[in-house]
């Protein structure tokens, strides 16, 4: 039964402020432009609201997303709630700032493009790095998301984390075990996957040359489009990197630069992206995924892990 709009708190009758869409095409809400529907697509209107609306959703199984990209949603969609927090939990001000540097706090939904233009323009670096990532604060923190040589998790100070009930807390980089595109929590921490999100994040940078930061991000923009098939829908990097190697010099080894799914392609620019070059459905993407995994182990030896992530139902079952 689909929830309606307004629900009652367990402790206060607390009418939601956001807005819920039923049966959504989540293929308009994920880079890729493709996939199946969400039984239900939540927008909260702040933290607060999320905050209701999570302790009033208990039973619910709960996704969040910001701009949609590493993102795949099967053809059969979600079962449960999407909420999207891009442009909601968008607070972005520096909190604590001294003649050697300052603390930035970032919302979960704000952009990283954003975050590091803002930096720059505050005088601090050390950000720059953020504007090759097409996601969001929240999504960077829960992945360790970076490029260039840098990650996420290299200027956090502590972040703010919101709980399945709706409560709030503040962990600090000892609370996770962080590594190369993963962040979970520590085993003496209290919690679990899927118990708690990331409400925003708290940046340690230190002060530098405005006009050079903003140099440093226009440089390694322009780099991403030299190198990076920006034109056609995609999600960013499919594969991790293996130790010692690089996930697209795996790919193009084994010559599937150019292979199709349907209309999901491997990008003949960068061979670690897939492109959508026209009507890809999730599924064309997942078996393209599949078969370069499997060519690869089977010309190296070496098992490609995703870095994207697939969820969702194979296919939608109706009553």
């Amino acid at each position: 039964m689909p929830i309606p709009n307004s629900l009652v708190d367990d402790v206060n009758p607390v009418a939601l402020r956001g807005e819920m869409r039923y049966n959504e095409p989540m293929s308009k809400h994920v880079t890729w432009r493709a996939g199946g529907l969400a039984d239900r697509y939540y927008i909260p209107a702040d933290l607060d609201d999320f905050a209701h609306f999570l302790r009033q959703s208990a039973s619910e199984s709960i996704y969040v997303i910001g701009l949609g990209s590493n993102l795949l949603i099967r053809e059969g969609g979600f079962r449960g709630t999407v909420v999207a927090l891009h442009a909601r939990l968008n607070e972005l001000q520096v909190v604590e700032g001294h003649e050697s540097g300052g603390l930035i706090y970032a919302g979960a939904g704000v952009a990283c493009a954003k975050i590091a233009r803002f930096a720059a323009n505050h005088e601090l670096i050390g950000a720059e790095f953020l504007a090759g990532i097409p996601g969001t604060m929240g999504g960077a923190l829960a992945m360790n998301a970076g490029c260039y040589g840098s990650e996420t998790w290299d200027i956090v100070e502590k972040v703010q984390i919101i709980k399945r009930n709706g409560q709030r807390a503040v962990h600090l980089p000892l609370d996770y075990d962080i590594g190369y595109r993963s962040v979970k929590l520590s085993s003496g921490v209290t919690g679990e996957a899927g118990s708690e999100w990331f409400a925003g994040g708290y940046l340690r940078l230190k002060h530098g040359d405005s006009i050079g930061s903003r140099e440093k991000i226009k440089q390694l923009l322009a780099q991403r489009v030299r190198t990076q098939p920006l034109n056609l829908p995609n999600a960013g990097s499919v594969f991790r990197n293996p130790p010692g190697d690089h996930a697209a010099r795996l790919i193009e080894a084994c010559h599937l630069k150019g292979i199709s799914v349907g209309s999901a392609m491997i990008s003949p620019k960068h061979a670690n992206f897939i492109v959508n070059t026209g009507t890809a459905s999730a599924a064309d993407i997942e078996a393209l995924i599949l078969m370069v995994q499997a060519r690869v182990k089977k010309a190296t030896g070496i098992g490609l892990i995703p870095e994207v992530r697939i969820i969702g139902d194979a296919r939608r079952l109706t009553l």
